[in-house]
């Protein structure tokens, strides 16, 4: 008998790297309010949390300056940030393995739905996915990796949460998992060192798509 009938993927940072998209976008928003944006490296904290929780924590701003910031960074986002992003090397195999055998496969990201949705279309990821389960486009409903995870949940209507996996490349998405009984696989081609996963309880460890397709044989 199967041990797991359904994945859960995060998006960025474990199915594409948005960090060219994703850093720009955040280099404009904070152009706009005059500020020098630091190298790009320093930006890649923004990939993962919600803007809401990165602003407010990295830049020091407030509710109103948060809401401005994030709605300048989706000017450049929208048009030309989408569109920068490459999807991670064997991918489009794992996901084509994961529903041969039977998978059911979701997508659980701090992403507003709008945009993660025109990504995986944009990446010929959609046709993979049962379902997608995202933050709201103002980022206040699911705002949160776990309100995202427990969306996920029941957009899988599977009952049995032990046969439910989540795969992401940061501790948001371990602990996502954590909060509701799921096991995890931490991806350490993302942006979260084998550190930060295995220091947040991650089940398993991948470092290939290869290594993930393994795992859930």
């Amino acid at each position: 008998m199967e041990k797991y009938t359904t994945v859960l993927f995060d998006l960025d940072g474990t199915l594409v790297d948005s960090g060219i998209g994703v850093t720009n976008s955040v280099a404009y928003a904070l152009e706009k309010f005059g500020i020098t944006p630091p190298p790009r490296q320093e930006l890649f904290k923004f990939i993962g949390p919600p803007l809401t929780q990165s602003f407010k924590e990295f830049c020091g701003f407030d509710e109103d300056k948060t809401t401005l910031a994030i709605k300048i960074y989706r000017e450049y986002y929208s048009q030309k940030g989408i569109l920068e992003c490459t999807m991670y090397d064997g991918v489009l195999e794992l996901l084509e393995s994961l529903k041969k055998k039977g998978y059911k496969i979701g997508l659980a990201t701090s992403k507003p739905e709008i945009y993660a949705t025109k990504v995986v279309e944009l990446k010929g990821i959609l046709k993979y996915l049962d379902f997608i389960s995202a933050a709201s486009t103002d980022e206040k409903t699911r705002a949160t990796k776990e309100a995202v995870v427990e969306y996920a949940l029941e957009l899988s209507e599977e009952k049995d949460r032990s046969k439910i996996i989540m795969v992401g490349d940061r501790h948001f998405d371990i602990n996502g998992a954590k909060k509701y009984g799921l096991d995890s696989i931490g991806v350490t081609f993302g942006y979260g060192s084998y550190e930060e996963l295995k220091d947040a309880g991650a089940t398993y460890i991948a470092a290939t798509t290869k290594e993930i397709d393994s795992i859930l044989e």
